[in-house]
């Protein structure tokens, strides 16, 4: 990133999806960051501040003067949609100022971060260009999210995700495999399939829980009770959230590095497929390829 003209606090964390976008932060760190199953934004040089909208289209500017025909641009850091409608706004009239044949602008977004937007703000930032934000949503059960501390509930991520499709613009739903551990299996599975159920959203992806820098912080919350999933039982959990999933006409993805076995499909179309997919890694082993640990990662 050093060869942009863009001044980055590093480190600077996109989805998987956005590996051909401007990254542009336009604030750093998170502004929650109390989820203990998170370590992205806990560096002494990571809290939370807003980058000055000066300082954005100074950067905006002078990237658009080497790549003037840029496509799509991803909003930095953890929870960019934290600030104000009207600071949205700012940006977006920026981009569209500098870079006339954007396609989209994305951002990660915590369900608390639209509570106090709109639909009709939300719309006119649709309008402008945002057309896609990544939701933080980890669990659709209470207990699980009550012992990462996410702040969250089923909800107030219920909501967060029917406000935005009454706006127009599209969630893609990051969920956590293995969050809830061995006691809360289950219920994790059953709780977030059926929030994906009552809010249908245009795409939805898995992640196995991992902790590159330890678990002490993430299993106290849990009182004793977490005990982590093996790969198997990992398979188990995420068959009984596909199998348990009512959706309409959703994109699946369950490709990102941390994940052992890699599933992809439409839901409902290929839910059965992806069924098929998991009972043949769980009933014969090696009849299908999987991640080896050293391929995988955060």
């Amino acid at each position: 990133m050093n060869y942009l003209p863009i001044d980055y606090i590093e480190p600077v964390f996109r989805p998987p999806s956005e590996a051909k976008s401007l990254i542009l932060q336009v604030a750093n760190g998170c502004s929650y960051n109390n989820c203990t199953f998170c370590d992205m934004y806990t560096a002494p040089q990571k809290k939370f501040r807003p980058k000055p909208i000066a300082e954005v289209e100074k950067e905006v500017q002078a990237v658009a003067a080497r790549m003037p025909n840029l496509g799509r641009i991803f909003l930095a850091d953890g929870d960019a949609m934290t600030l104000s409608f009207r600071r949205l706004k700012e940006i977006l009239e920026c981009i569209n100022q500098y870079f006339p044949s954007i396609e989209r602008v994305t951002a990660y977004c915590l369900p608390r971060n639209i509570k106090n937007k709109t639909v009709e703000e939300l719309a006119e930032l649709r309008s402008m260009g945002l057309k896609m934000v990544y939701v933080g949503c980890e669990s659709g059960d209470d207990k699980v999210l009550e012992c990462v501390q996410k702040g969250e509930t089923f909800e107030s991520s219920k909501a967060a995700l029917v406000k935005l499709k009454q706006a127009g613009i599209k969630s893609s739903v990051m969920i956590l495999n293995g969050l809830g551990g061995r006691k809360f299996s289950e219920q994790h599975a059953v709780n977030t399939a059926r929030l994906m159920n009552e809010t249908q959203p245009e795409f939805v992806s898995t992640l196995v829980v991992s902790f590159p820098m330890g678990d002490e912080r993430f299993k106290a919350g849990f009182n004793g009770d977490y005990e982590p999933l093996q790969q198997s039982e990992l398979f188990q959990e995420i068959r009984t959230f596909i199998a348990n999933l009512e959706l309409n006409n959703t994109v699946f993805r369950s490709d990102h590095a941390s994940n052992y076995l890699v599933l992809k499909g439409n839901l409902g179309a290929d839910k059965q497929a992806m069924l098929d997919k998991i009972d043949l890694a769980l009933n014969k082993p090696g009849a299908i390829p999987l991640r080896q640990e050293w391929q995988r990662g955060l």
